[in-house]
């Protein structure tokens, strides 16, 4: 089983792989196929539930699908998102509902979107013994405040900001950092100015790391963001399995003798 000292010292030597999963049966295939970090976000309101974004999420819901991908893993680290308003409203919810995550989740970290103001509650919860995960750029559950999913760090001044929300997330005790839509240069320069790994969504070449949306990168969904690769076109893949399916169905050919159970009695 992948720690949180793995994946701090894979920093400077060894990219850090990372993907989402919200089941058992895309946990299990992540895990086995090697991923160190499987990420149950809250981007399962988005790919999973249908929501339009990542707001309507609740910890609830977290905690269903977590457990649920805890059950596919044997290696991967499992890093659980904590939702819109399930932390820094209140330090001591913010605490209880990190060990909810933990504690019925199976959750090994949690990941929090932010961050100077993020600080207080990354450092109470990691005091409670829980990795805790930064998260800023292009923070999806501050979407109405950027006014839509638009990349971050162009100004000069929102990049310092950002450094220094970097070195502050270092300070407050975060394990690692993801950097979502932001420019390769600014990426390069976070990644060199804190000693945890960073893991890049959007963020360039010059991260610790990187992770992508499972049901993006499999080609599932036809509009994906720029930084997206699709490695398969699983929507097609699926899509014919299931009309062949029907049409044999259809046409009397399913099932034929090889899919029917025999008994020697007269019946």
């Amino acid at each position: 089983m992948i720690t949180i000292n793995d994946i701090i010292n894979k920093k400077n030597k060894e990219k850090i792989t990372m993907l989402t999963a919200y089941d058992y049966q895309m946990g299990k295939l992540a895990d086995e196929s090697g991923i160190d970090i499987v990420l149950v976000g809250d981007s399962l309101g988005m790919v999973v539930l249908g929501y339009e974004t990542t707001l309507e999420v609740t910890i609830d819901n977290m905690i269903y699908h977590s457990k649920a991908v805890k059950k596919g893993l044997k290696n991967s680290f499992l890093l659980v998102d904590m939702p819109f308003l399930s932390y820094n409203v209140d330090i001591k919810d913010s605490i209880y509902n990190a060990g909810q995550l933990v504690t019925k989740g199976f959750a090994q970290g949690v990941k929090i979107e932010g961050g100077k103001r993020t600080i207080e509650t990354v450092q109470k919860i990691v005091e409670m013994e829980i990795p805790v995960a930064g998260h800023l750029g292009l923070t999806p559950q501050s979407v109405n405040r950027m006014g839509g999913f638009k990349m971050q760090g162009k100004l000069k001044e929102d990049a310092i900001n950002m450094i220094e929300d970097a070195i502050a997330l270092e300070k407050a005790g975060a394990f690692c950092i993801v950097l979502e839509g932001i420019p390769e240069n600014l990426g390069k320069k976070i990644t060199e100015s804190v000693s945890i790994p960073t893991i890049g969504i959007g963020a360039g070449r010059y991260t610790d790391g990187q992770v992508l949306v499972n049901y993006d990168m499999l080609g599932f969904n036809e509009k994906v963001p720029k930084f997206v690769k699709k490695y398969t076109n699983s929507k097609n893949i699926l899509g014919d399995a299931i009309k062949s399916y029907i049409d044999e169905v259809k046409n009397g050919t399913f099932p034929n003798d090889d899919y029917k159970y025999n008994v020697d009695s007269d019946i």
